[in-house]
């Protein structure tokens, strides 16, 4: 067992700015400078403030650092019907994104929706991208395979529930949001990374008029849209990655990231034992020196057990 490592501060989110693309408005943290853009792509029902611990470390290695709100989230635009949140329309946003930051080369970083976003970016090949890191998400062709076996069909309940009209939305916002945080607590391996502070922030974004329907129609469209849309053939990405996998993930089992290797051609993966779906916020050390080491050129390390308290 490695020994723990010292755990990081909360950060100091830097200043958030709107950025005009595809249309709508986005509210993005931004930090750093130069021409290489680390584009970071949170998850459901997170927000940007997810890569609250992430950000000062790409800032040191040289990137200029933007984490959008995705659509219907925060203070970003949020177009009303479930078509408005087609995967098609989410590429373009980061498409348009990348595009408004005109980088010489581009470092998709994803986690949970972001990171199905991502995923279809790559193997669209909607824009450049000189690497991709993936977390707690299975390319398309892995996630349709084990979505066919009862162990993960079990796990993905919540995504039908999620196509009832209205009722999911009356689920999470009655107590206070008390089931919004819930989803970050309940799963989290390491809860004291949770504290009530932390879950306000989401509580209260979720809160926002229109935002619970906008976060759930992510769910509706991809259901819509069906498994030739969701699953794009052949699915191969090209770009070097790296996936980091909290093994204690309740939503997606890790069988769900074997024969990735077949669909990317350059790949790294790391599984974090005793972290849940949450991993970067749940590891935050751990997740950074992997990133460290593998946008570096070194060697990426390995994960220990944490000692939890």
């Amino acid at each position: 067992m490695r020994p723990p490592m010292e755990k990081l501060p909360e950060p100091v989110l830097p200043p958030a700015r709107h950025v005009a693309a595809n249309g709508l408005s986005f509210e993005v943290l931004e930090a750093g400078d130069g021409d290489r853009l680390a584009l970071l792509l949170h998850g459901f029902p997170e927000l940007n403030y997810s890569w609250r611990y992430q950000i000062p470390l790409l800032v040191s290695l040289g990137y200029k650092v933007a984490a959008p709100n995705l659509r219907g989230y925060g203070g970003t635009s949020r177009p009303k019907g479930v078509a408005a949140y087609h995967i098609d329309r989410l590429v373009e946003d980061v498409s348009a994104l990348i595009d408004h930051y005109a980088p010489k080369e581009t470092v998709l970083i994803a986690h949970d929706w972001g990171a199905i976003i991502a995923w279809h970016v790559a193997i669209r090949k909607a824009r450049p991208l000189a690497k991709l890191v993936i977390m707690n998400v299975p390319h398309p062709a892995c996630a349709m395979r084990e979505l066919r076996t009862w162990a993960q069909l079990k796990k993905s309940w919540y995504v039908f529930f999620f196509q009832i009209p209205w009722l999911p939305e009356w689920v999470f916002r009655r107590n206070g949001g008390q089931a919004i945080g819930q989803a970050f607590s309940g799963m989290a391996v390491d809860k004291s990374r949770f504290p009530q502070s932390v879950l306000a922030v989401y509580r209260s974004a979720a809160a926002e008029p229109g935002a619970l329907t906008a976060m759930i129609n992510y769910y509706r469209a991809a259901m819509r849209a069906g498994s030739a849309v969701m699953n794009p053939q052949p699915g191969t990405v090209e770009t070097p990655t790296l996936m980091i996998w909290g093994e204690e993930d309740s939503a997606l089992g890790k069988e769900t990231t074997y024969g990735t290797e077949n669909y990317v051609s350059d790949l790294t993966l790391r599984y974090l034992p005793r972290v849940s779906h949450w991993v970067q916020q749940e590891a935050p050390e751990t997740v950074n020196a992997m990133l460290e080491a593998w946008l570096t050129g070194a060697k990426v390390p390995e994960a220990g057990v944490p000692d939890l308290p």
